[in-house]
């Protein structure tokens, strides 16, 4: 164990060896997509580099693309796991909102969060740690800032890993939610792997395209935020596709399993939101009143049948989210 690395990665030292020499969990958040399957690997890497034994797990089943990038750059796909242990040590990537953790996360030791989301608050930790949010497109772009001259030595793989993490949620730059630092970094790392950008996305987007083999239920649940609006529940979930005729032509099942996952999960409702990628547009599936208040309203849209095309809609995060209002 070397403890100069950990000072400097999470601040002055708090706890006991004993704690020390536990194996750190890595997570994200539940359904995972890219971003939230790669930056556990790769944090994973850094910590075991550094000398901190860390182990990345998952939350749920990954979506096709994210499943299509571990294959594609050599990793197994982590555990997944369904809670963690009291006093379990923890990092916590690519979210900060409980919702979308654990139900143990406060009972656990939560060391460090790592994230590029709005700041939600309830989480509770056993000591002070080291929070890192940064208005940046991606968790993977903030782990190269952190990493320092580590990131020198990073094997083929972590950068295909960081890559990959970077061009799902920038959308291959398209997504307003780009920084320079995201495009500069995944330009490099490109070149690096002797890759050629464009090409490797589409490849990436092509699997993400593939949903053939998911239910209904599968599907509304796979890349979706619980999200509370003037006192209403929602699951608010993004299905982002080269092909969204493939998506729409199962519109009838999709809409009719809604309540069903709605009640399962605890919310009011599930707002499902198709983004186009090449297109760059989303088209939202319009269920019921509640639903077509909420386009009105947030989007200043006319709704005349069950769907609603947004154009320029590609961010949950930066379009949809902070936009939401009944």
């Amino acid at each position: 164990m070397t403890l100069p690395a950990v000072a400097s990665i999470y601040g002055p030292n708090p706890y006991p060896m004993k704690v020390l020499i536990m194996t750190t969990l890595v997570f994200g958040h539940k359904s995972p997509d890219t971003d939230s399957t790669g930056s556990p690997l790769i944090w994973d890497w850094f910590l075991n580099h550094t000398g901190i034994p860390a182990k990345a797990v998952l939350l749920g089943n990954p979506n096709t693309e994210a499943a299509f990038v571990a294959k594609r750059w050599g990793f197994d796909l982590p555990q997944i796991i369904g809670d963690v242990e009291a006093g379990q040590k923890c990092v916590i990537v690519d979210t900060n909102n409980p919702a979308e953790l654990p139900a143990g996360i406060n009972a656990a030791d939560v060391v460090a969060i790592i994230d590029h989301h709005k700041l939600v608050g309830g989480l509770e930790t056993k000591a002070p740690i080291n929070i890192t949010i940064r208005p940046l497109a991606c968790t993977a772009t903030i782990m190269h800032q952190m990493m320092g001259d580590h990131a020198a030595h990073m094997p083929e793989g972590i950068k295909g890993l960081m890559l990959s993490c970077i061009l799902s949620d920038t959308l291959a730059f398209r997504s307003p939610t780009t920084t320079p630092v995201d495009k500069e970094l995944a330009e490099q790392l490109a070149a690096d792997l002797g890759l050629d950008l464009n090409g490797y996305a589409d490849e990436m987007f092509t699997a993400k395209s593939d949903v053939s083999a998911f239910s209904d239920e599968e599907l509304l649940r796979m890349d979706s935020k619980e999200y509370a609006v003037a006192g209403t529940k929602f699951r608010i979930s993004v299905l982002e596709t080269t092909s969204p005729r493939v998506l729409l032509d199962r519109k009838d099942s999709l809409m009719a399993a809604m309540p069903g996952v709605a009640a399962a999960d605890g919310v009011d409702q599930v707002v499902l939101f198709i983004v186009d990628i090449l297109n760059e547009e989303a088209t939202l599936l319009v269920p019921n009143d509640l639903t077509k208040v909420l386009a009105e309203k947030s989007f200043g849209a006319t709704v005349d049948g069950d769907i609603v095309v947004l154009p320029g809609i590609m961010s949950r995060k930066l379009q949809i989210i902070p936009a939401l209002t009944l």
